[in-house]
């Protein structure tokens, strides 16, 4: 942490964001430990430029002959290894707020947000965050230095969940302000309607971005396995509900069975990549999935 980021934020807080940081740190860093080289960067005819190596680099991609001439390490980068251009959007209305494990919606997005953003700057490529509701939250540009992190961190542990979704507005703004083509990368719950949710995210691809979404659901959301008479408290202005879930099981099952099916089938159509994640599930599992979706954008666009 910083010493400016300390300052607006109380010492629990900067508990709490040294904490995440260090999440990410720990699961991103054993998760490259675990790959034999990394995906990012393929090699390409065409040399653009150097960098400076950083730690967990393939050091037989060292420079020596810059080496030499310098007494410091860099890594040759070619035409397919210029920087990504990211933003991610994560989804802090009420109901992120629900969790029926150790973690809520929106504390596991935050994980999973934090855990993109260190590995981006890790790989020199920049980041930026948007926090939304019903409107804007927070907003941090894309950059690149590596100090960044924290301020992207400070700005997940800043927000509190709460408000409805106006996921369409959202999206449309991003469209307008991103003039340059990257990655969007949308962390929800996706409790919201679907028009507007593919209208806007139709927007971002005419625009030239690739997308990539992440439905993360609560274990409970996906299985229902409740017991009993249950109340359901509901969120973002829906009523109560006083129930035995054993009754709705079954029906509930397959009306969440079809909007995934349909989620899946839209996003398929409209070249967004798609991806269901459990508050259960591994961060690495959903990093590992990242990869492989920017390594097969870049075979794909070799060939």
């Amino acid at each position: 942490m910083t010493r400016d980021s300390r300052r607006f934020l109380p010492p629990e807080a900067v508990a709490r964001v040294s904490r995440l940081e260090l999440q990410a740190r720990t699961v991103v860093e054993g998760f490259l430990s675990g790959l034999h080289k990394s995906p990012y960067f393929g090699q390409s005819v065409e040399f653009v430029q150097h960098r400076e190596y950083v730690p967990g680099d393939d050091p037989r991609r060292i420079d020596w002959k810059a080496w030499s001439k310098t007494d410091k390490y860099y890594i040759k980068q070619y035409e397919e290894e210029t920087n990504l251009r990211c933003t991610l959007l994560v989804d802090v209305s009420e109901s992120m707020q629900f969790g029926s494990g150790r973690q809520s919606k929106y504390e596991y997005g935050c994980g999973l947000a934090a855990c993109l953003a260190y590995l981006l700057l890790r790989q020199q490529d920049a980041v930026g965050l948007v926090t939304f509701a019903e409107g804007v939250r927070a907003m941090l540009p894309v950059r690149s230095k590596r100090n960044h992190l924290n301020d992207i961190l400070a700005s997940l542990d800043f927000q509190e969940p709460g408000q409805k979704t106006d996921l369409y507005g959202i999206l449309a703004k991003t469209a307008d302000q991103q003039t340059q083509r990257g990655m969007i990368v949308l962390i929800s719950d996706l409790l919201i309607p679907r028009d507007g949710l593919f209208k806007g995210l139709q927007m971002l691809r005419h625009r030239g971005h690739e997308v990539m979404l992440l439905h993360v659901l609560d274990d409970q959301e996906l299985d229902f396995d409740y017991n009993g008479t249950t109340k359901f408290e509901g969120m973002e202005a829906m009523g109560d509900l006083t129930c035995d879930p054993r009754a709705l099981r079954e029906g509930y099952l397959e009306a969440v069975q079809a909007y995934l099916d349909d989620l899946r089938r839209r996003c398929a159509g409209a070249t967004i990549d798609y991806r269901t994640v459990r508050t259960s599930e591994n961060l690495d599992a959903v990093l590992a999935h990242f990869v492989n979706n920017r390594l097969g954008m870049k075979q794909t666009t070799r060939r």
